[in-house]
Parts: structure tokens; C-alpha cells; sequence
């Protein structure tokens, strides 16, 4: 039998430290980060262990430990362009952390969410990252649990600050000029939905005239895909729009288009979370920004510490471990402008 079809053997820990010189447990150590190895040592056995191809045995670490180093992650929506971003952030936090992922996609349906949680508990996850479904709340679990949806939702461990990503939208349409502003939500039971309009209507203040229009209540009303009537908003004196998601800023930029109106020449417009085409588009959107990787970075370390601790009582939500509230960040591009008021000819001007 040539070389290339001879099974290739197995490298192991006592190979290794046989090949240094020293013992198992210091090669152990090493590779593990635990225990006192000084640091060229370490890096000696990482760079024999390397050469030597030596793979380390998940299940032998999980018989040692009883944990499988691995994380279940539930989105509500994978087709939603933001998910696949959050799933990004925690992935890259896991693997920091040394844990790999498995995702599930509740396809924002509440019985495939509860069904997707049971079947990454019975794959033998050692915790689970859970974005819920638009208006749930995860039930107690025999398992840690870290929820990533708003400050306001309870058992939450860390979310984007959606109440200050809103009050940044609304005092910079403010300053802007702008005292007609229509919000534009989709669906009413969402937390993180309230939560952003909320702001919105904070930072505007009293003296602004606010109408929210909630497109699950128009499309029932109308149709799925109906115009959201803008022409009509328009046409009562609204100068801006500020929406809930990039998604919808764009639908309401879309209806403006093919009605004949300009952004922002005729009417600003605003989203939320920067999706990664927000910046791609004529004009750019502007939108706020929500900073992923540090929701991942806090999502992960609150779990991960839960799961690594020798508490026999590592089930259910997992508090937060620090801020459990991460600012967003206003990105200003091309879709807004700034208008004066001028009493005289009583118009609006934009600059």
C-alpha cells in the first residue's frame, strides 16, 4: 500500500510531550492556557504540537469537563439581512472564547422557535444565545440562556440602547428643521420596534406633529405590498421619514421614487441598523448603527461564565456582567437635509 492511502495515525498529548521532553500535564497546560507554563515553553509545544498535526479531542475535553464547547444560537429570521450580521458578531465572540456555533432559524414562528431551542438542548449545547421571535418571551430553560432583544425585555442579558439609537434619530431630525415627521413601524408587538419609536418621539420633543403609520396594520387593511401613502403625507406638509429598519426606509424610498419624489430633496429619510447595502444605494441611507461585535463580545462573556462556573445552578437567563445597554451610533449620509422655515413665503427650504 503507497504511502498517501495508509491510514494517518492519531497524534496525541503524550506524544508530544515525548517528542519536548516533558511531561503530559505540562503539555496539557499549555495548550490549554491553564496551569504555570512560562511562555516560550508554550510556545515551543504550540509550534511542535502544530508540526506534529496534533488535533485536539472535543471528546475527551467534554469528558473531562462535561461540556461539549459548544453554543446554540436561535435567530428569528435568517433571511432578515441584519440576522446574518448577528450571527457574525457571536460566532466571532465564540470562537474567541474557544466555542464553536450552532445555528437555528425560528423562521418567526413561535412553535419552530420553541422547537429549534429543544433540538440545540438535545444536540448537548452547553448554553444558547436567543434572538426571540417579535413579541416572546424565552420560558425557563434547564440550560444557561443569553437573550439579546432590548433593555426592556425581561430576562434580557445585552442589547443595543434601541430607546438612544431613537432619540439620536429624532434630535437630528430635529435640528434639521424638521416639525412633520411620520414614523414607520412594522410590527406593534415588537419591543425593540416601541423601544426605537419611543426614542424617536423623545428626541423630536412636544413641538413636532408625529404620525406613526404600523405596516401590519395597513397591509391588513389594504393588502400585503400596498402603498404605504405617502404621496399623501407628503402632500399634508410631512418632510421626513424615520422607519425602524433599513427595510423599510427603503420600501418608503422605493414609493417616494416612482411617485416622483426626491430624497432628500423633497423629503428626508432614516433606518435603522446600517445593513451592509445602506451605504451602496443613491442616495446613501441614513441610519444608526448598532455596534455588533460588542453585543457578541457581552452576549458570549456573560454565558461563557455562567457555563465555566462550578455553580450547580447554571440554568435559565444569564445576567449581565457589566452594561447591559450598547449605545448605538448615528450614521449621517445622503438621505437627510437640514430645512429652514421662511415666514415670509411660508415654505420650507432645504439646504
Amino acid at each position: 500500500m503507497s504511502d498517501s492511502l495508509q491510514p494517518k495515525q492519531t497524534v496525541n498529548l503524550s506524544d508530544v510531550a515525548k517528542a519536548l521532553g516533558v511531561s503530559v500535564a505540562t503539555v496539557s497546560n499549555a495548550l490549554s492556557g491553564k496551569g504555570r507554563v512560562s511562555a516560550s515553553l508554550i510556545s515551543r509545544i504550540k509550534t511542535k504540537a502544530a508540526q506534529m498535526g496534533y488535533v485536539p479531542s472535543h471528546t475527551g475535553r467534554a469528558l473531562r469537563t462535561g461540556r461539549n464547547s459548544v453554543l446554540g444560537l436561535v435567530l428569528p429570521d435568517i433571511a432578515n439581512p441584519l440576522f446574518p450580521q448577528i450571527a457574525q458578531a457571536i460566532e466571532a465572540a465564540a470562537a474567541a472564547a474557544g466555542y464553536g456555533i450552532l445555528i437555528a432559524d425560528s423562521r418567526g414562528d413561535v412553535s419552530l422557535q420553541t422547537e429549534a431551542i429543544n433540538r440545540l438542548i438535545e444536540y448537548g449545547v452547553d448554553g444558547l444565545v436567543i434572538v426571540p421571535r417579535l413579541g416572546t418571551r424565552i420560558a425557563d430553560l434547564d440550560i444557561p440562556v443569553a437573550v439579546i432583544d432590548s433593555p426592556s425585555t425581561p430576562g434580557n442579558t445585552v442589547a443595543a440602547d434601541h430607546w438612544q439609537g431613537g432619540e439620536l434619530v429624532g434630535q437630528h431630525l430635529l435640528s434639521g428643521g424638521h416639525r412633520k415627521v411620520l414614523l414607520i413601524g412594522k410590527n406593534p408587538a415588537s419591543i425593540v420596534q416601541n423601544d426605537r419609536l419611543g426614542g424617536i418621539r423623545a428626541g423630536l420633543g412636544r413641538q413636532t406633529d408625529i404620525d406613526v403609520l404600523w405596516i401590519e396594520h395597513h397591509e391588513a387593511e389594504f393588502g400585503k405590498g400596498a402603498h404605504l401613502g405617502l404621496n399623501e403625507k407628503i402632500a399634508s406638509g410631512t418632510t421626513a421619514i424615520a422607519a425602524v429598519s433599513d427595510v423599510h426606509a427603503l420600501r418608503a424610498m422605493t414609493e417616494l421614487y416612482h411617485s416622483g419624489y426626491r430624497v432628500p430633496d423633497d423629503v428626508s429619510v432614516i433606518g435603522f441598523d446600517d445593513l451592509f447595502w445602506a451605504s451602496g444605494i443613491t442616495p446613501a441611507l441614513s441610519t444608526v448603527r448598532m455596534d455588533l461585535p460588542r453585543i457578541g463580545e457581552i452576549a458570549i462573556a456573560s454565558l461563557v461564565q455562567v457555563i465555566e462556573s462550578k455553580s450547580e445552578n447554571r440554568k435559565g437567563p444569564v445576567p449581565t456582567f457589566g452594561t447591559s445597554r450598547v449605545p448605538m451610533t448615528l450614521i449621517a449620509r445622503q438621505t437627510c437635509r437640514s430645512i429652514l422655515f421662511d415666514h415670509s413665503s411660508e415654505h420650507f427650504q432645504y439646504q
